[in-house]
């Protein structure tokens, strides 16, 4: 396929995600930024930051000093408040700018986002780049990762993410409503239960969502425990060394029943000639991949239909930003409308 720029603009893969948002641009450029921005809680803050606004890991940081806005939740923008909209067309707009666009260039982008997110949510995310990019599209983001690895027939893409797991049937088309599915549990949902868990266990724990998110990043399993898991924690101030194994097993094993039962659901949009080499193809991406042991439990519950092979992408953290980008690259922008929902024009 012949590369799609012939307007020499900016093109950009986006994956605007609930925890992190991934950007990769033609011109090699690429960045994770945390999906946080942050406004001081009072004049105190502004004189300490000598800034009215906060974006990413900084922002989290200096939390202590800020009201702190993600403003995705489930993987769609949050609804119902004007300050989550501004927080998330800030996000948006310092994304674009940290890929350094040059003056009276066009900006083109491939935005993520859940399989099953509605039309209305899709209209929001498109409406919010307006003067900032010329031209839009927003697309399924397991489709993204299955473009990105060309693995685009006979395939299943587990895309686990903070806000939602997103599975996809590859099929060798554009894939439909039916053949994809979202399950509102992710990285964030297993964070809260992780925090209910070790308060369960340790109840003068002092600990948050951001340092249970820590635990989880650095330690998450399912199945056989390696070494224990042992942490320091401030029991009632005083820091003292705490088992976690058992709650980070059980908290990360959550999410495995609804995978499940949806790839089995899946597999009967393939035709039964397909369905083997489609389960030989399971691929986990986000950052939910990098649970360990997480791809043998999935084969281990799918045994019964035959033999089951499951991967992980090389790089969690950019294959959806990889493959927006490269279908930014090698689709031209006026047939963008054919893949996804587009808004703008590079004419």
């Amino acid at each position: 396929m012949t590369t799609g720029n012939p307007h020499n603009a900016l093109l950009l893969g986006i994956d605007f995600g609930t925890s992190r948002t991934a950007v990769m641009s033609n011109r090699k450029f690429k960045e994770l930024i945390h999906s946080v921005v942050g406004y001081p809680r009072d004049i105190i803050g502004v004189k300490i930051l000598n800034r009215t606004q906060v974006i990413g890991a900084e922002a989290l940081d200096k939390r202590s000093l800020l009201e702190l806005h993600f403003p995705l939740e489930n993987g769609v923008l949050r609804e119902g408040s004007e300050k989550e909209l501004e927080a998330a067309h800030e996000l948006l707009r310092h994304t674009i700018e940290l890929a350094e666009p040059r003056a009276g260039e066009k900006i083109c982008g491939v935005i993520g986002v859940p399989a099953r997110a509605s039309v209305a949510n899709k209209e929001q995310l498109l409406k919010l780049t307006e003067g900032l990019m010329d031209i839009a599209m927003v697309v399924s983001e397991p489709f993204m990762v299955a473009y990105g690895l060309s693995k685009l027939t006979n395939a299943f893409i587990v895309d686990i993410g903070a806000g939602t797991t997103d599975i996809c049937a590859m099929k060798g088309t554009v894939p439909s409503v039916e053949n994809q599915a979202t399950i509102l549990k992710g990285g964030d949902y297993v964070d809260e239960l992780l925090v209910a868990a070790i308060r369960d266990a340790y109840p003068t724990a002092q600990l948050d969502r951001h340092v249970a998110r820590r635990i989880k990043e650095h330690s998450s399993f399912v199945g056989e425990p390696g070494d224990p898991i042992i942490q320091i924690l401030r029991l009632n101030g005083r820091p003292t060394e705490v088992d976690l194994t058992d709650a980070v097993r059980a908290t990360c094993e959550t999410i495995v029943p609804d995978i499940v039962e949806h790839l089995k659901r899946l597999l009967l949009v393939f035709d039964a000639d397909h369905q083997a080499e489609a389960l030989s193809n399971i691929i986990l991406a986000g950052g939910g991949s990098r649970i360990r042991g997480l791809g043998a439990m999935i084969g281990h519950h799918l045994r019964e239909y035959g033999d089951v092979r499951v991967t992980m992408v090389a790089d969690p953290d950019f294959s959806g930003a990889q493959g927006a980008l490269k279908l930014a690259m090698e689709l031209p922008p006026e047939y963008w409308n054919q893949i996804g929902d587009v808004i703008g024009t590079v004419g």
